[in-house]
């Protein structure tokens, strides 16, 4: 029946003894109860054995003495029958779980004497100093002198004690690290020791509750995240599974060497530990539909801090209905659902305009709201009907008001419209499937309400037959369409750019300072008093997520596809396809085989292979019936090769400059190669010779697009030119007309670019690794993104025209929203890769030692290695139903490849 819960916020659990308490001694009706004597920080707590009787909890500070009984006294009870006595006279006691029944204690007030007897009479001597230690701290006037006189007594029991090394599961164990810490659960803390081997991880309670150790397996750990606990980066929580709401350990370290020193140590035995870390991980999962908008609030939650483990940053989720007087739920109606785009003290207007009008009329500092969305009083406001304790622990020992308890939905909601101070949010239990928070299945009293009714179970609104039901609305209100495309707008305020700053301000979403991260530096406050104040006006107040994202969140967007294996970034031109639901359209068909290729993208193989060249490969084109390859090289020669005589059947050359790249143009007639001459060559394949000479650039041409009749050439010369060709009459001699239609200007060398599906905008690439995204109606710059400080080697846009990925010399995948400028998705590489295919979901990559990899780019793993070119791949080239691909390389060769299956 004991729990941590019976302890004040902030009070430690020192050390039990077997005893027994001993009610009027010396008269008739003495009575003696066995149980466990539990020695706190703060208080005396006995529990008796008998389950029928109460749990007696004695405040220290409201105890007149505490000795233990001279042995010539007179009439002592102790020098006749007894021995190990300890006598504790105090003005006030509480009793709690008596006939083990949960409910608000119960206070007897005047001076009463409990006299303890000790199973082990030696050690009365020692816990009655201990005692006289404590009380002397619980007696002083300050709360700062008080939790430092505490701190003080748990330090030196701690630096008394070490972890049992025959707690080591194994005997071949090595010790790697030791080093005091306390276990955490919702309100209360655990000190003791945490012990890291080369297997597990171990902690061992000072006062062996709830048991002598708690042993967690290394192996078995699949997450790890630093946390900031008490408003100081010293938290550490562990997680054994992927999903779970719950970890399996949170630990708080008195330094932050030892947590990090820990985290290294544990990090070691998880794959991909690293980019586990980062939101943008599981941005594109999210995007593309991979994860439930659920799942990445859970994830999101976590990045920014927010544990179950720690009531003042308990995980936040959104209310999303907004009707519920209606006897049915239509997910399909916008006005269902709340406004997503703003904090719930902006969703009523008149209350939020006089809220703006006192926060303008307000002295430095400024806040909107005087109270959180998100505070320890509120999730247990939610969860009071599963989790009693814990709101008798927050209230000492009371429960609140019948009529403001969590009586009914519909009440709720609209008290956080329209109450003056009322602005909380939800919190996960909301979209799971437990719905027992919402049942009193525990027939707790919890008090009568104006007009004589019980509070008994939460009050659901019409359109759910029962707590299930209203749960299973509730998810497939998060998981609806509606949600999915406004949801970002939520985390933009909660986790987001809107968070701080400005546009909090422009937002309608500004709490107290107190309440963000960084907001007060505790290490600053020197008058002990003074901390613990506030500490304990934060902790209780709650506390702002940390800050996520600094720029807007992407939206997501799922298209529907009828039968596909996996969402694919090519179903937009599904989505958008005008076909009637009982035809299947060539589109359908070519695009279930372009996910079908990709899905298959490893069974790649090697058809054929040649060495064309006299230097490395720069450029690879090919017509449209597949019969002839063109290929540029630095040795300077444009050559045409033949796929099916496997012979070389052309070689030009235009300069004795390297040439970069290469493109056919429609209709296959003519071959367009860049060249570091400053010149773009058109090569007539019917007539075979130069036709026309374009002196584009000051510097050498890096790279060339052609896109509706429009030429996009890059150069290190610091620009992306755009030209309008008329093509010249070829039988009549006449040359292509160029007219330079706009030119975007950059700092440094551009190295590459690509255009998006629809031609509108275009994403290029420099030297030093900057991305700059442009709208090429009006070549203005929308975003520019510093990636790195190397060269950027290859940047493409995916089908969807949304994600841009590009790598370089840094060795990483990045995938940027072209919406909002977001950086979604880091995949780290062993070495460069020098060119990519990718279909949104997967990449195929050449890479500097030549291999060809295949990536997961939501799992950031290489799924497969394809042995190929003995240098660098430095082009790639890949025909419309991804089946088959060509790739030349440093070694001089181009390798034929084909999708077998």
């Amino acid at each position: 029946r004991f729990s941590l819960l019976l302890l004040n916020l902030e009070e430690y659990y020192f050390e039990q003894h077997t005893a027994n308490h001993i009610i009027n001694r010396d008269c008739k009706d003495e009575r003696k109860f066995r149980g466990s004597l539990k020695i706190c920080s703060k208080s005396i707590i006995f529990e008796p054995d008998d389950s029928i009787q109460p749990i007696i909890k004695i405040p220290l500070r409201d105890c007149i003495s505490i000795k233990a009984p001279e042995d010539n006294e007179a009439n002592n009870p102790f020098t006749r029958n007894t021995s190990g006595g300890i006598s504790v006279v105090c003005s006030q006691v509480f009793l709690i779980k008596e006939r083990n029944v949960i409910a608000p204690y119960k206070t007897v007030r005047g001076r009463t004497e409990h006299l303890f007897q000790l199973d082990v009479a030696g050690k009365v001597g020692d816990v009655v100093q201990t005692l006289h230690q404590l009380y002397r701290a619980s007696c002083l006037d300050k709360m700062g002198d008080q939790a430092a006189m505490i701190t003080a007594i748990l330090q030196s029991r701690l630096a008394r004690t070490s972890f049992d090394k025959n707690r080591f599961q194994s005997i071949s164990e090595t010790l790697h690290m030791e080093c005091k810490a306390e276990m955490v659960t919702p309100l209360v803390t655990n000190p003791g020791h945490v012990c890291v081997s080369d297997a597990n991880l171990y902690f061992q309670p000072l006062n062996g509750y709830p048991k002598p150790v708690v042993q967690i397996t290394l192996q078995n750990v699949r997450r790890i995240y630093k946390r900031r606990h008490g408003l100081m980066p010293l938290g550490l929580e562990v997680f054994c599974t992927e999903n779970d709401l719950c970890s399996d350990i949170y630990l708080k370290f008195y330094n932050y060497q030892d947590r990090d020193e820990v985290y290294r140590l544990i990090a070691k035995y998880i794959e991909n530990h690293i980019a586990e870390h980062t939101a943008e991980s599981y941005v594109l999962q999210w995007q593309r539909g991979h994860i439930s908008n659920y799942q990445y609030l859970l994830h999101l939650n976590n990045l920014a801090d927010r544990s179950c483990n720690d009531l003042s940053q308990y995980p936040v989720f959104p209310w999303i209905i907004a009707d519920y007087s209606s006897s049915e739920l239509d997910l399909t109606k916008p006005e269902t659902f709340r406004d997503l785009s703003k904090p719930v003290g902006a969703l009523n207007k008149e209350r939020l305009d006089r809220l703006v009008t006192r926060y303008q009329e307000m002295p430095e500092p400024k806040f909107m709201y005087g109270s959180h969305y998100s505070s320890p009083g509120y999730v247990l406001f939610y969860l009071v009907r599963v989790a009693p304790e814990y709101m008798l622990c927050l209230q000492n020992g009371k429960f609140d008001h019948a009529d403001r308890m969590f009586n009914s939905i519909a009440e709720t909601w609209k008290n956080c419209l329209d109450g003056a101070t009322d602005f909380k949010e939800l919190i996960p239990e909301f979209y799971e499937n437990d719905s027992s928070f919402l049942v009193n299945s525990l027939k707790l009293d919890l008090g009568k309400r104006q007009g004589g009714k019980m509070v008994e179970d939460v009050e659901l609104p019409p359109w759910a037959s029962g707590p299930d039901d209203f749960l299973q609305k509730s998810q497939e209100a998060l998981e609806s369409p509606y949600v999915s495309e406004h949801l970002h707008e939520w985390i933009d305020i909660i986790f987001g750019y809107k968070q701080k700053g400005s546009e909090a301000v422009a937002a309608h979403n500004v709490f107290h300072p107190l309440t963000y991260e960084g907001g007060v530096d505790l290490n600053s406050i020197m008058d002990p008093n003074e901390k613990v104040a506030l500490l304990t006006q934060i902790l209780e107040f709650g506390q702002t997520p940390k800050q996520l994202f600094t720029t807007p969140h992407p939206q997501r967007k799922i298209q529907k596809l009828k039968s596909l294996s996996r969402t694919s970034s090519h179903s937009i031109s599904i989505a958008e396809s005008p076909v009637s639901p009982n035809e299947e359209s060539f589109e359908d068909l070519t695009e279930e085989s372009i996910t079908l290729a990709w899905n298959n993208i490893a069974k790649l193989k090697l058809d054929t292979q040649c060495k064309i060249h006299k230097e490395a490969i720069t450029g690879i084109a090919v017509t449209c019936n597949g019969s002839s390859v063109f290929t540029t090289s630095q040795d300077s020669t444009l050559k045409m090769f033949s796929k099916d005589s496997k012979t070389i059947q052309r070689s030009v050359s235009f300069s004795n400059m390297a040439l970069s790249s290469c493109l056919i143009l429609p209709g296959d007639t003519t071959v367009i190669s860049s060249s570091w001459d400053n010149h773009i060559y058109f090569y007539s394949i019917a007539f075979g010779r130069q036709q026309d000479v374009l002196l584009g650039h000051d510097d050498a041409v890096s790279k060339i697009c052609w896109r509706d009749g429009r030429l996009f050439s890059a150069s290190w010369d610091s620009t992306v030119k755009v030209w309008h060709c008329v093509p010249g009459e070829t039988l009549s001699n006449k040359k292509h007309h160029f007219e330079l239609l706009a030119q975007l200007e950059h700092d440094v060398s551009v190295n590459t670019m690509d255009l998006n599906a629809a031609n509108t905008i275009l994403a290029s690439g420099t030297k030093e690794g900057t991305i700059s995204v442009w709208d090429v109606t009006t070549a203005t710059v929308l975003h520019h993104f510093f990636m790195l400080l190397f060269l950027l080697f290859a940047s493409f846009f995916c089908t969807d025209s949304r994600h841009l990925l590009s790598t370089g010399e840094d060795c990483c995948f990045k995938v940027i929203d072209v919406q909002t400028g977001m950086l979604v998705s880091s995949v780290t590489t062993e070495e460069p890769q020098r060119c990519f295919k990718w279909d949104g979901n997967t990449i195929l990559s050449g890479s500097q030692s030549g291999e060809l990899l295949i990536w997961d780019l939501l799992g950031g793993k290489v799924t497969e290695r394809i042995k190929g070119h003995t240098g660098a791949v430095t082009s790639m080239w890949m025909n419309e139903q991804c089946n088959s691909v060509i790739t030349g390389g440093e070694d001089k060769k181009i390798m034929f490849w084909k999708l077998q299956y």
